[in-house]
């Protein structure tokens, strides 16, 4: 992929029914969410099968995950793709895929041991989930942060190692840019000098 190239972002109708279903209300789409994570709790996060072949000039983009809340991309492949463009969009395509599998599963997580959490401490004050109008009890924010910081540090080292993954990966990828960068520029170079028309991918 050229880097100067200006790369059009669409979405697919698939996707963009299910987000227009989604976003109704802000509240709905909280709810439907948490239904979402509390019918996955022991299934390991997926996304949708549906994706589409890659285009010749455009990235597909999606609407927000509901598990990990991350827009799924899906690369443009060039039609004279040279191998270094090749990795450098199997990269980032990996790159993509292992970075919402992290945050689905900790999103999953998060939920799981939260609800919990507030289950435990509304049972510890003999209330139950509910209230006699059948609003779902809360916490204050003093209670809920006993939890949040007990998550934090259940989790540093994992959140460290994903730091440490996603710097190795992106430094990987803006190695494999400034390849194809200076492959292109080569290229231009090479047919100015035999008076070839300029192309690139």
């Amino acid at each position: 992929m050229s880097v100067g190239a200006t790369v059009g972002r669409l979405t697919w109708r698939r996707w963009s029914c299910l987000r227009s279903r989604q976003s109704v209300t802000a509240a709905a789409g909280q709810r439907e969410c948490n239904n979402l994570a509390a019918e996955q709790q022991n299934k390991s996060p997926t996304r949708s099968k549906f994706r589409p072949a890659p285009s010749a000039t455009h990235d597909w983009i999606g609407p927000p995950n509901p598990l990990s809340n991350l827009r799924p991309i899906v690369y443009r492949e060039a039609k004279n793709e040279s191998e270094v463009e090749k990795r450098l969009r199997n990269m980032r395509q990996d790159t993509e895929d292992w970075n919402h599998q992290f945050w689905a599963e900790q999103n999953l997580t998060f939920g799981k041991e939260k609800h919990a959490f507030i289950v435990s401490q509304l049972k510890a004050k003999g209330l139950t989930e509910r209230d006699q109008q059948g609003r779902r009890r809360t916490l204050s924010s003093e209670e809920m942060s006993v939890f949040y910081k007990s998550f934090l540090d259940k989790n540093r080292v994992r959140h460290a190692n994903y730091n440490r993954e996603w710097y190795r990966r992106n430094l990987s990828i803006t190695f494999l840019m400034a390849r194809v960068a200076l492959d292109n520029l080569w290229k231009k170079v090479k047919d100015k000098r035999h008076g070839k028309p300029t192309t690139l991918s």
